[in-house]
């Protein structure tokens, strides 16, 4: 029967609604700094079933002068969590005493909390690594997006690391050419499941069962007898004049802020790479120029009928610089394309508003 599950891939994960709640106020709670739990449930076939989830023990930072960030240090800690051995440990005698009760306790993965989607970083994947490499393969990370979700829309995402990447970063093998060869790029670093949120039975028995409330005869509306009495009720159909706002979504702006920060990251990881193709070919330069003194040197000495010397001899002389790793320019491109995506659905709606009111912004766009 393990087997037969191993074989089957995950389609989707199931959220229950109790754990949505927790999640939501876990990472409200301690919002800006990340937070970070685990989760708990039954694996069944494709779906991934999560039943109840518990937060990490909070890490106490000590205090430091004031040359130091004490929310940025709570932040490393708390994201590196998932794969400390004390909450490994912790989360172990956990899922112990839940199963004494007789409760659904299999490791199903851990969640995290994020801003404005900067998630895809180098914690996510070491933790997420860690759970599907030696606790458990069919696991997933829930990406909570506190700041998206405080526009009203709920921001809750799955997701794992690909076969491919899984491969990949157990080599630890991320030079040009191995990426060449095994075709990886950014796209391929994580697979997003489809979330779906699952009330119980008996709870939604319940909902059901909740009396509606009875207007009273004064609480039940009718319509105005004259035009004079509509204009002194208020109109629940009434328009929101905030839609007409025409300033730029704060959200907007921080998350172009973000892109910018990374574009400017790669930039620098390109200039990395750029300047160690340059001192290889310098250091190639060097060997061939070299290897051919060292051949007419030979030759020499093969008309004197000496003994040539060793032309491997480079190998010892010369010492080709390392390649950078690509790991980090591959997850920095996905973080980029995550906040392309956002900034796409944030100029939607001001885009719109810009196109309805543009002959009044531009002199003679509103003619012809």
């Amino acid at each position: 029967m393990a087997d037969a599950l191993k074989d089957t891939p995950l389609k989707a994960v199931q959220l229950e609604a109790l754990v949505v709640m927790k999640i939501i106020k876990h990472c409200s709670q301690v919002f800006p700094t990340t937070a970070t739990g685990f989760l708990v449930g039954m694996d069944k076939a494709a779906t991934l079933e999560v039943t109840n989830s518990f937060p990490f023990p909070t890490i106490d930072v000590p205090a430091q002068d004031g040359h130091h960030d004490n929310n940025n240090t709570a932040s490393n800690l708390a994201a590196a969590a998932p794969r400390a051995k004390a909450n490994v440990s912790y989360q172990n005698e956990m899922i112990k005493k839940l199963r004494e009760v007789n409760v659904d306790a299999n490791n199903t993965g851990w969640y995290t909390s994020a801003n404005l989607g900067n998630f895809v970083n180098m914690n996510m994947i070491e933790n997420q690594y860690s759970y599907q490499k030696e606790l458990n393969e069919r696991t997933v990370a829930i990406v909570h997006d506190v700041s998206r979700s405080s526009q009203g829309s709920l921001s809750l995402r799955a997701f794992r690391l690909s076969p491919a990447f899984m491969t990949a970063y157990k080599e630890q093998k991320f030079t040009t050419e191995s990426l060449q060869k095994s075709n990886l790029r950014y796209q391929d670093i994580l697979i997003e499941l489809p979330l779906h949120i699952h009330n119980s039975h008996l709870l939604t028995s319940f909902l059901h069962s909740l009396p509606n409330p009875v207007p009273t005869p004064e609480a039940q509306t009718s319509q105005p007898p004259t035009l004079e009495s509509l204009s002194r009720t208020p109109n629940p159909f009434s328009p929101n004049f905030n839609s007409l706002n025409l300033s730029i979504d704060p959200f907007l702006t921080q998350t172009t802020d973000l892109l910018l920060d990374s574009i400017e990251t790669h930039h620098t990881e390109l200039n990395n790479h750029q300047y160690y193709q340059r001192q290889l070919a310098r250091e190639q330069a060097k060997i061939t120029a070299w290897q051919q003194k060292r051949k007419s040197e030979n030759a020499s000495r093969a008309l004197a009928k000496q003994s040539p010397l060793p032309e491997d001899e480079w190998q010892r002389l010369f010492k080709l610089p390392q390649e950078p790793g690509r790991l980090e320019t591959l997850l920095n491109s996905r973080q980029v394309e995550q906040y392309a995506r956002q900034v796409d659905g944030f100029t939607a709606g001001v885009s719109g508003k810009m196109f309805a009111v543009r002959g009044n912004l531009l002199p003679g766009a509103g003619e012809g």
